[in-house]
């Protein structure tokens, strides 16, 4: 059907709900006079096959249903009700999911932060609509009218407040779940929503004052460090980080334990309820006690819990430590997400990671203008951003050029990086390109789970025009656990096993089989002939095998039998292969003479080889018959 077509079936329907809505008697529904235009705005951006399968009762039910919710609403806060509308209790379906319905002040990040929670409930979302209304209300919150929004209208005219409605459709929710639980889940949200955008002018200032007092009072640190931070600072607060919380923190000592104690009424954003003051909550952990009273300007790392806004990734912590007669006595801290352009702008134009670029080519000896030169800048451009940013200059130089290396060769690389404080292990891993799926990176995650003892395993795969994939995992312990340590030669050996192909063990074991010449021209033949079937059901050695009965018949008809056990076979149980080259055999003739030598056929498994110049099937038989194989039925 075409999208002009469906296009008419929306408009059709929706002018269908409209004469509904007008045909009905209730007053608890949008007004009449209203009605058409309200359902219009509120459909306005839904995809045509998301609206066609429904009648016209659910496509009105929906917005009558969310106009009950929008009844009443305080100023600032959100209404959100979970339910399954059914037609015997409600009026109307949704198809038989259940729906969140929300109705609260337009802001941004509120579809994105509301499907991530419901994803992080293994809630499939099946619908999203999110109009936006210009919305009156009196000072209890009341309704008073709802207008839908102009095109171009970027505010709301008079006294009205722009509102964003949702409706998700999600699966339904079983018997036993609590619907409840799923609101208030969906409230938090929406307040982390909430306090993050009323905030973001007040951390952006902050960030801003910060670059001043770093030019005008720097602490007592190299000035060349003390540039760079401030420059990075500033290019953050240039739309390359997104704010989420702010909260300044105190350092102190208590025996010989140190505290971070929050000092109150400085958070903001998701930070900005003062809790967790006590002394208990600031204590140090060790690796992060060592750091605390280190004399550096910043701090720049993951922290160990996810954002619940804006997209499901764990928060980037940025820390500028707070100096006082030139020793560290506390941490300026602010929680977000770098943006997207964080990590597609160049690391040339990136304050702090260009100066780690240029040192980590000065301490390569290579020629910025010559092929390894460029080879190591490229490398580093294509490396994980967020490594570039936590990795300190010493640690990162020998791996960017091992990692250089590592995309010019045919070989798994592993590059293991613990976090200074604990809370994660960073994996980068660089195969041959031909290797990666989704098989061998599932393989890798459960190798480091198992390994470093993760509970969970983030990954991002990076695979472009050159002969390698990159796949960085990061390797999260449970909270309050903490890392093994690993033989990272034998955990590099074991992913190179995992990432192995059937196609890389067959050959190889052609090539151990019969030569090294032969051996190439024979997998080189036989290499995609295997069918599927095949490998699902014989290991790379056994192919090679195989290959050599084919190879021994010269005919172009001829045929070839191989009887065997198998290791834990048991009393009268054999297997029988059949080589034949020329016209496939009928299985219906080959079962009866089979079964006419007193031989019972369990299974069968015929496999067609295809690409060769002579026709070749392989035939194999599970067998049973009441004593053991005799010695020389092997040399049929």
């Amino acid at each position: 059907m075409s999208t002009t077509t469906l296009d008419q079936d929306k408009a059709d329907l929706i002018a269908k709900a409209t004469d509904l809505a007008l045909a009905r008697k209730g007053t608890g529904g949008p007004p009449h006079d209203r009605v058409g235009a309200l359902l219009k705005a509120y459909y306005r951006h839904v995809a045509p096959e998301d609206v066609c399968e429904r009648n016209d009762v659910d496509v009105y039910g929906a917005l009558a249903s969310q106009w009950k919710l929008a009844g009443n609403r305080p100023q600032g806060t959100a209404q959100v009700r979970v339910f399954t509308p059914s037609l015997s209790e409600h009026g109307w379906s949704a198809g038989g999911h259940s729906v969140v319905e929300v109705v609260t002040d337009d802001m941004p990040f509120l579809v994105d932060s509301l499907t991530m929670e419901l994803s992080r409930q293994l809630r499939d979302v099946h619908v999203v609509i999110h109009p936006n209304f210009d919305v009156c209300r009196d000072i209890t919150g009341a309704l008073q009218s709802v207008q839908a929004v102009a095109d171009g209208s970027l505010e709301p005219e008079g006294e009205a407040v722009r509102e964003s409605w949702m409706h998700v459709e999600i699966d339904r929710i079983r018997e036993g779940d609590d619907p409840g639980a799923v609101e208030e889940a969906v409230q938090r949200v929406l307040r982390d929503v909430r306090e993050s955008v009323e905030d973001w002018d007040k951390m952006h200032a902050q960030v801003l004052a910060i670059v001043e007092e770093l030019e005008s009072d720097p602490p007592p640190l190299d000035p060349a460090e003390v540039r760079q931070g401030r420059e990075l600072l500033q290019w953050l607060a240039s739309d390359h980080f997104t704010f989420l919380g702010y909260r300044e923190y105190r350092l102190e000592r208590e025996g010989d334990d140190e505290l971070l104690r929050a000092v109150p009424g400085t958070g903001f954003g998701i930070l900005r309820a003062d809790q967790d003051m006590s002394a208990s909550f600031g204590k140090l952990p060790a690796m992060v006690k060592a750091k605390a009273r280190e004399k550096t300007l910043l701090v720049l790392a993951k922290a160990n819990s996810r954002a619940t806004v804006h997209r499901p990734a764990y928060l980037d912590y940025v820390g500028v430590k707070k100096f006082e007669n030139g020793e560290v006595v506390g941490e300026r801290r602010f929680l977000g997400l770098f943006s997207s352009a964080a990590y597609t702008e160049s690391l040339t134009r990136i304050p702090m990671l260009r100066e780690k670029a240029a040192s980590d080519l000065k301490r390569s000896g290579f020629d910025a203008r010559s092929h390894a030169g460029k080879a190591l800048m490229d490398t580093l451009e294509t490396y994980p951003r967020d490594e570039l940013f936590h990795t300190a200059v010493d640690e990162l130089a020998p791996m960017a050029e091992a990692a250089m290396h590592a995309r010019e060769r045919r070989q798994v690389r592993m590059f293991i990086r613990r976090d200074t404080y604990g809370r994660y292990v960073s994996v980068l891993v660089y195969l041959p390109r031909d290797r990666y799926n989704t098989t061998v990176r599932e393989r890798f995650s459960q190798l480091l789970k198992e390994r470093l003892g993760g509970e969970s395993v983030e990954f991002n795969v990076s695979v472009n025009e050159s002969t390698t994939a990159r796949v960085h995992f990061v390797v999260h312990p449970p909270r309050g656990g903490t890392i093994p340590e690993v033989d990272t030669s034998d955990l590099e050996r074991r992913l190179t096993e995992a990432s192995r192909s059937w196609r890389d063990d067959f050959i190889t074991a052609v090539i151990a089989e019969y030569g090294e010449e032969d051996g190439t021209r024979l997998a080189r033949r036989y290499l995609e002939s295997f069918p599927e079937a095949y490998k699902e059901d014989f290991a790379a050695r056994t192919g090679a095998a195989d290959l050599g009965r084919l190879e021994a018949i010269e005919d172009d008809e001829g045929i070839d039998l191989s009887l065997y056990e198998q290791m834990d076979a048991g009393r009268g149980e054999a297997r029988l292969k059949v080589f034949r080259i020329g016209t496939p055999l009928s299985l219906s003739e080959i079962l009866p003479m089979l079964s006419s030598m007193g031989v019972e056929v369990v299974d069968e498994r015929p496999y067609e080889l295809e690409g060769l110049e002579r026709p070749t099937y392989i035939y194999e038989f599970g067998l049973r018959y009441g004593r053991a194989v005799p010695a020389h039925s092997r040399e049929l």
